[in-house]
């Protein structure tokens, strides 16, 4: 007892080793936050793409286009590129008489240069006036020129061809009776096309579209009656003081151009007024 007490105590240390520190673990961190910001901003670029326009488009790559005038002549010079980027159009800055295609020079002008331009700024010019009108008869933009029952019964849209107005049919407000005569309502959406084209001075087209019979008959009659309607839609129109010399062509379809998966919907009964785009 007395011999065990003069034994000195075996004293254990246990020292616990970090390899490395603890602030060297945290790489991966780093990485997988680029990543999932660059995933972000993939997404969000994919999104814009989706969501604008063709112009919203032009607006953003003007923005970030390297077109700053840095002479007295707006777009450079007259050489192989002349001087212009694709949209310097719209966004050079109109300082001096530069040469563009626009104010072609005169070798410009002998490659047929300003008649690209021309043309190009034209349509831009006409799919102006197309969409005031459109916003103008769908009150769009405010206030309607048409009125509410009758601005159910009309669609439109800018295509490549023109401005079309749609007019349809629903199954409980007919635009053409059983004998095949212009109801009052077509009557009144005629005189709504007829204020649009006083707007306007393209020439017209009326193409006339019939729902598919909903039963098996002898004899379709579905081209027959398309063109039937195209003729009393121009006739109508005529009537109400349309000049004859606008008409550029009048188009049956049947029924072979439903808008509808059902063929036999009403709604695929419409006459279509397309006010031309200017050749």
């Amino acid at each position: 007892m007395g011999a065990d007490s003069n034994v000195a105590p075996v004293i254990i240390k246990k020292k616990k080793i970090i390899a490395g520190g603890g602030h060297h673990g945290g790489a991966w961190k780093v990485a997988y936050a680029d990543f999932v910001t660059a995933m972000m901003a993939f997404f969000m670029l994919m999104w814009l793409l989706n969501a604008t326009t063709e112009k919203q488009k032009k607006g953003i790559a003007d923005y970030f286009s390297p077109t700053i005038a840095i002479s007295r002549v707006s777009g450079g010079g007259d050489g192989s590129l002349g001087g212009a980027s694709v949209f310097s159009e719209n966004t050079l800055p109109k300082m001096g008489t530069g040469a563009t295609s626009l104010r072609p020079t005169e070798s410009d002008r002998a490659r047929g240069s300003d008649m690209r331009g021309a043309q190009a700024d034209g349509e831009s010019a006409e799919d102006e006036v197309f969409r005031e009108v459109e916003q103008l008869l769908m009150g769009r933009g405010g206030e309607s020129m048409v009125a509410d029952p009758l601005l159910q019964h009309i669609e439109t849209r800018v295509t490549d061809e023109g401005l079309v107005v749609e007019i349809f049919e629903a199954a409980d407000a007919r635009l053409f009776d059983d004998a095949g005569q212009p109801t009052e309502l077509l009557r009144q959406l005629s005189g709504v096309v007829l204020r649009v084209s006083g707007l306007v001075s393209n020439p017209l087209a009326i193409e006339a579209h019939v729902r598919a019979a909903p039963i098996v008959l002898l004899r379709d009659r579905a081209w027959e009656m398309s063109a039937e309607r195209a003729g009393l839609m121009r006739d109508l129109l005529r009537e109400q003081g349309m000049p004859s010399a606008r008409f550029s062509r009048v188009t049956a379809h049947a029924d072979r151009e439903p808008v509808t998966r059902d063929r036999m919907d009403f709604r695929n009964s419409r006459i279509e007024v397309i006010y031309l785009r200017r050749l």
